[in-house]
């Protein structure tokens, strides 16, 4: 059986591909080689431009509802609380983005999540299907499973983590280093529950290990656990075990063991700083931990394996359905290649800074935060699909602001992620001179791209139809001036390209369609086949 794209590992990489993949009408199948649902203990929720991410994909209400905002930190120094700091205490939505801060969720419940909006598209993960062997040909690839099976895709997106066959079947170096003297256990556990505050991070530091404990959300008594290991007599780690989490737990933090009721999803972490050496070999692609792994500290993990699916998913899309040359995926390796190693630094530099916090009293995880840490900052500005730079404003490869704007039509609030949220290309125009360029692009390029004209409030027509055909809302007022503060859009217009996965591609000046139309090819390049509107 043929499909357009296999993905291997159904963690929350691969799911997010899976859906993008599938709400681009693009054939998917999904396997991964657990028996059951996998459930992972380790990430602890999505930062603001995952959320941005899962907003697109119809999910980020439901992530909000099943999890919490981050949580005060209690630091304490032999069992005695001696610090409490919230990194986080100021609530107020940012006007750059629709969300506050990052949330705190399980990573299986945000892969149930996942999971079931891609269900809604009708496609399932494929439990208990292991892939075995790889062979490449001139359209595409053939995956060899462990029953014998085969399945032959046009691509194939290899999601299945740091030991990825995927990965290893290409023969494709994982460079870097495992740090073996950085290690700890993790586990979730259940807690009785009035042995502590649910509404704090407690972190135990002495000088001869540590705990930390953060709860659950969505639970009653669950907490994640994360500690130094047991060492034997002669310092080598221990396995964790649920009688040893019990010892951790009454030696660093003064509680008896007997409050532990309960520990599952026990693992041992160890810092790799690892990156494949490519991401890409011809038919074939890696995403996630399978092309890069590094420190937890900053919490980054989870979430640049999200971006890196969210940067693939469209691409892949537009080549697999004629919009784009197939040269377009040369621009997932070229744009998430910098943006993985720059994490690797990141991370490292976070993990030494909490590594010398911890070690006076009242330091703890809150060192690892940062603003980066955010992911709003992330772009592409040296990237082959960033045409030009404006003198002012964001650059071509950033991230496109967000501001609060509302229909003109009808005066309902709307933002402007919400129009970048179909999975198309969007052009945005500001002043009056940027509505022939609009025009020409929705002429040109029918439904395969939506165009939006951004009023000033005093720019509004008395008549402003609901539906623009095919285009979506025909315009948004800035009411607030938000809009065009963000993109320092002055003069009387200005067009702006934001590709499908919210990242700026060319702002012109209205006065140069052949710069917007132009670059619309290249992203859009067989759309000439759609029909135009009328």
């Amino acid at each position: 059986m043929t499909t357009d794209v296999l993905i291997v590992g159904a963690g929350p990489t691969g799911l997010t591909l899976a859906c993008d993949l599938a709400r681009r009408g693009v054939g998917v199948r999904i396997i991964d080689k657990s028996a059951a649902p996998p459930r992972s203990s380790r990430a602890k929720g999505p930062n603001l431009r995952s959320l941005e991410v899962l907003a697109s994909l119809g999910v980020a209400e439901e992530v909000l509802a099943s999890g919490s905002l981050p949580l005060p930190m209690r630091k304490y120094r032999d069992h005695v609380p001696v610090a409490d700091f919230d990194p986080y205490a100021d609530p107020a939505p940012l006007p750059a983005t629709a969300f506050d801060w990052p949330r705190l969720i399980a990573q299986w419940r945000l892969e149930e999540i996942l999971r079931d909006r891609l269900a809604k598209d009708g496609v399932q993960v494929e439990l208990g299907t292991e892939l075995t062997g790889l062979d490449q040909h001139a359209t595409g690839a053939t995956a060899t499973l462990a029953d014998g099976g085969t399945v032959t895709a046009r691509y194939v997106v290899g999601c299945d983590g740091a030991h990825s066959p995927v990965r290893k079947l290409l023969g494709i170096p994982f460079t870097g280093e495992t740090q073996a003297d950085q290690v700890m256990v993790c586990g979730d556990v259940e807690i009785d529950e009035d042995a502590l505050d649910r509404g704090i991070w407690h972190q135990w530091f002495d000088t001869t290990g540590a705990v930390m404990l953060c709860p659950i959300p969505g639970t009653r008594a669950g907490w994640w656990f994360q500690a130094g290991p047991e060492r034997d007599a002669a310092g080598v780690p221990q396995p964790p075990t649920e009688e040893g989490f019990r010892r951790l737990l009454t030696r660093h933090t003064g509680l008896p063991g007997e409050v532990l009721r309960r520990a599952t999803l026990l693992s041992t972490y160890r810092v790799n700083v690892r990156m494949a050496d490519r991401f890409r070999e011809g038919r074939v692609l890696l995403a996630g931990d399978s092309a890069h792994v590094h420190s937890i500290a900053g919490g980054m993990g989870m979430n640049t394996g999200i971006q890196d699916a969210f940067n693939l998913g469209w691409k892949l899309a537009h080549v697999l359905t004629g919009l784009a040359a197939p040269a377009l995926l040369d621009t997932y390796e070229e744009e998430r290649l910098p943006v993985a190693a720059w994490t690797l630094d990141f991370t490292s530099e976070r993990l030494a800074e909490t590594m010398a916090a911890i070690r006076r009293p009242g330091g703890g995880l809150d060192s690892a935060t940062a603003r980066e840490a955010s992911g709003l900052s992330t772009g592409y500005r040296w990237s082959s699909l960033a045409a030009g730079a404006p003198e002012a404003g964001p650059r071509a490869g950033d991230r496109a602001p967000d501001a609060p704007c509302r229909s003109a039509a009808t005066g309902a609030p709307v933002r402007l992620h919400h129009l970048f949220a179909e999975p198309h290309p969007v052009l945005l125009g500001f002043g009056p001179e940027s509505e022939p360029v609009l025009r020409e692009a929705a002429e040109t390029y029918g439904d395969a791209v939506r165009v939006h004209r951004v009023y000033g409030p005093d720019e509004v027509p008395d008549e402003v139809p609901d539906e623009a055909p095919g285009a979506g809302p025909a315009g948004v007022v800035d009411h607030e001036g938000r809009a065009r503060a963000a993109y320092e859009s002055g003069g009387t217009g200005t067009v702006v390209v934001v590709r499908p996965d919210h990242h700026l591609g060319l702002v012109a000046p209205a006065a140069e369609p052949a710069r917007v139309l132009g670059y619309l090819a290249l992203l859009c390049g067989g759309a000439e086949a759609a029909a135009p509107r009328g």
